[in-house]
């Protein structure tokens, strides 16, 4: 039966959007049937930049370093950028503008003036190498690039042309020098900009799927604004719960960045809520525990989220308690399952804090289900309930039909937050969105009794080290590449600080031409690092196969895991 806190947050959703209620739901036709949509949402990211960004004013917006950028500022800054790339640099609705750069001030307002200007923010994989870099850029047919110059550097070290043309953005100075090459062509503050609507294109943002190549999941206006609302609706939810409780926040709402911007997880409940929620936003560029703490510390954080790997690095950390973090309420985390052993550990050991976690995908523009604080400790397991008001989440067999509580399939999601499909892949749309609406999310789960989802296997060959999905095929066919290899198995193993990491088992043309380190140095010329494999077996055998000829991977991930252990208490 559904829990205590259950109840009590379908009672504040409803609060928030029944008929007349700040956040009343209407409907849009999708698929043949009516989606739930927020009303009160604005209808793109424009209106909802300028809307929020004047209401919070000269509130703190962006920290990093000694750089204070209020919510004016950082909008004065992304109008010039926006003014600057219509006027300056040509860009017209639809285009296709690529960001490439590590998470900054300048990130954020370029992203800003991307939308602003009416052009599609196209967010390439920072820690991507420069073919992998060129490879997005040419396969979304984006022609203007703004990287940071290490970027720039992978790019030009790279044989492969991309086709587009960079401006370099130093987004470690200051924001009005970080954006002067942008603003030196004309155009800015003044430029008449174009009047979007929820149709118009927003984003595309990438994702590793079972077949290789990194898919461009495209968005539109409505769904991205959409998917923020909704995260919007749950937190205003639990806003009106801590009130009731006595509890209500005393300081402004602040976040560490500490995950990267090109991440739906980053992008859409950290970064975009936060004009909403009037919160301060730090940015860290590189992820450090105890630099973590410190700016918590400093700036009297009210949240923290990053993949499960970041908290546990908090909790255990030796100088804890030298920092302190008292105003953080909660400890979410994304991208990956925790242990149930760090639930409670967490909930026990943080304070008061209480652990959270959400499971999104790039193409549901990051919603899907939240399980939070008591019920997080009573199924920690669990990836919690559909996000209300505007998920809707199935079990789904091969056909496509409805599954009985409790029995195994896809894990599928319906929402009018749904990306729209895969950027010149009509084949792989096809296939990963049902005739009525579905996203098939390639992770095999059930419900049970309370409608909480437990993901038990994925069907999609992938790894997911740290919130990043890796592609076994991808590995495998960079592995391929070189001369000496015949035969290759890439397959995820398990991590007590990443989750899962690739592992490999090589069977070499002959055996003895090649040793793993001369391999890693091949490979690391063709694969963002976090791809590489952190163990490589190289066999003398050819490796198993099925009776269809094909390399019987379930066999040899279940063999070399068990290898992987025994070795690893060795």
């Amino acid at each position: 039966m559904p829990s205590a806190l259950d109840l009590r947050i379908a009672q504040a959703l409803a609060k928030l959007t029944d008929p007349g209620a700040p956040m009343a739901l209407t409907t849009i036709e999708r698929f043949g049937t009516a989606l739930p949509m927020i009303a009160a949402a604005p209808p793109a990211l424009s209106h909802y930049f300028a809307h929020f960004c004047a209401q919070h004013g000269d509130a703190d917006f962006l920290v990093e370093g000694d750089e204070r950028l209020s919510f004016t500022q950082t909008y004065a800054a992304a109008r010039k950028v926006a003014g600057a790339l219509v006027e300056g640099w040509g860009v017209k609705r639809g285009d296709r503008v690529g960001i490439a750069m590590r998470n900054a001030p300048g990130w954020i307002v370029s992203y800003m003036g991307v939308i602003m200007a009416g052009g599609v923010a196209t967010l390439l994989n920072g820690w991507w190498q420069g073919c992998e870099l060129a490879d997005g850029i040419r396969d979304t047919g984006t022609k203007l690039v703004l990287a940071d110059p290490p970027r720039v550097k992978r790019l030009a070290e790279c044989d492969e042309d991309s086709g587009a043309t960079l401006v370099s953005l130093d987004v470690s100075l200051p924001i009005d020098q970080a954006i002067a090459p942008l603003l030196a062509r004309g155009g800015g503050a003044d430029t008449p900009l174009p009047e979007l609507t929820g149709d118009d294109l927003a984003t595309i943002l990438f994702t590793s799927g079972s077949t290789g190549q990194s898919k461009g999941a495209y968005s539109d206006h409505r769904g991205v604004v959409q998917g923020t609302f909704n995260y919007l609706a749950i937190t205003l939810a639990m806003l009106d719960l801590v009130t009731q409780d006595g509890k209500a926040p005393s300081v402004q709402p602040c976040t560490l960045l500490n995950v990267p911007l090109f991440h739906v997880t980053a992008e859409i409940p950290v970064m975009l809520q936060s004009f909403a929620m009037g919160r301060k936003l730090v940015l860290m560029p590189k992820w450090d525990a105890e630099d973590a703490m410190r700016l918590m510390a400093r700036e009297k954080a009210t949240y923290f989220v990053g993949v499960p790997l970041m908290s546990f690095e908090i909790m255990t950390h030796p100088n804890r308690a030298q920092y302190d973090l008292s105003t953080v309420a909660s400890f979410a985390a994304g991208g990956a399952a925790r242990p149930p052993e760090h639930v409670k550990r967490l909930e026990d050991e943080m304070g008061g804090a209480h652990p959270l976690l959400g499971y999104g995908l790039t193409e549901t523009n990051a919603v899907g289900c939240s399980n939070i604080n008591e019920n997080y400790l009573a199924k920690p397991n669990s990836t919690g309930p559909a996000s209300k008001p505007l998920v809707e989440l199935a079990i789904l067999d091969d056909a496509g039909q409805s599954l009985p509580q409790g029995d195994r399939g896809e894990v599928c999601i319906r929402t009018i937050c749904n990306f729209l499909g895969y950027w010149n892949n009509e084949a792989a749309t096809q296939a990963a969105i049902t005739s009525d609406g579905f996203f098939r999310t390639g992770d095999i789960g059930y419900l049970d009794e309370d409608g909480y989802l437990f993901i038990v296997d994925r069907k999609k060959d992938i790894i997911i080290r740290g919130g990043e999905n890796i592609s076994c095929q991808e590995v495998e066919a960079a592995i391929y590449a070189h001369e000496a290899v015949a035969e290759a198995a890439v397959f995820g193993l398990p991590d007590a600080r990443f989750g899962e990491v690739p592992g490999a088992v090589i069977h070499l043309k002959d055996h003895g031409a090649l040793d793993v380190v001369a391999l890693l140095d091949f490979l690391k010329t063709r694969l963002a690092p976090f791809k590489l494999p952190a163990r490589v077996w190289l066999v003398a055998d050819p490796l198993p196969r099925l009776g269809t000829e094909k390399i019987d991977k379930v066999s040899i991930r279940a063999a070399y895991r068990k290898l992987a252990t025994l070795e690893g208490v060795g």
